[in-house]
This record gives C-alpha cells, structure tokens and sequence, in this order.
C-alpha cells in the first residue's frame, strides 16, 4: 500500500487551530469543573461536614484530568480529521498547556467560574497549532 500523500502546510496548519481550540476549551471545561469541585469540598469541610473528598484530592484531581484531556483531544482531533504524525504536536502542545495552567492556576483557584489569562490561552493555542508543522522527513 503506498503511503498517503502529505497534506500541504496550510490546510493542516487551519486543521490543528481547530483542533487546538477545541482541546484547550475542553481542557479548561475539565479544569474549571473540577475546581468548582474542590472550593465545594473546602466549603464543606468548612462547615463541619464528614471528610470524604478533601479539597487537595479535588484540586489533585482537577489538574491531573485537564492533564489528561489535553493530549487526547489533540491526538483525536489530528487523526479525525485525517493527519497522520502528530506526536510532536501532541507532546508540545500537552507541555505548553502544563507550563501555562501552572503558571497561572492562582488566578482560577481563587474564584470559580474564572478563565485563564486570554493572553495564555491564545500563547498555548498559536505555539500547539504551529507544533503541527514539525514532521519527520521520511527516508528517500
């Protein structure tokens, strides 16, 4: 079977825009419900409700899922929509969204419901969509 022909630098450029959008909104979906869960169990424990969740496993629980998210959005999205070799995009674009939710995970954990800098979104969503255009030459 011979291999399928490279799709040119634009189209695939616009195809993971696309996808990096989706992957970081669902991303920080993931991270701002989960976080939502964690201010609840810091509530509860507040009031004197039994320990059951604690708010360190909810805020655990909240990053280690955004984590998660991320690279399989990206990786499902490229593949969907018919891209193959899309390891470098995954793996920048799952490091970029590390460094920027660590960089600025005070500013959403002090309010609920509260969106990460645009400024950081748009630097994980231009540096992810680029990353798509790393690919490894094929030996000749």
């Amino acid at each position: 079977m011979a291999p399928s022909p490279r799709t040119a630098t634009a189209p695939r450029l616009l195809k993971a825009l696309f996808v990096t959008l989706l992957a970081v909104a669902a991303a920080h979906l993931v991270l701002s419900d989960t976080l939502r869960l964690s201010f609840s169990s810091q509530a509860a424990s507040t009031l004197g409700a039994a320990p059951g969740y604690s708010a360190d496993q909810a805020f655990t629980n909240a990053l280690i899922n955004t984590f998660l998210v991320m690279p399989f959005v990206l990786w499902a999205g490229m593949r969907i929509s018919g891209e193959r070799k899309v390891w470098p995009m995954v793996l920048v674009g799952t490091a970029v969204w590390i460094g920027a939710v660590g960089n600025v995970i005070d500013v959403i954990d002090d309010a609920p419901g509260t969106l990460l800098p645009l400024r950081s979104l748009a630097l994980v969503i231009g540096v992810t969509a680029l990353a798509s255009l790393i690919r490894r030459r094929s030996p000749a």
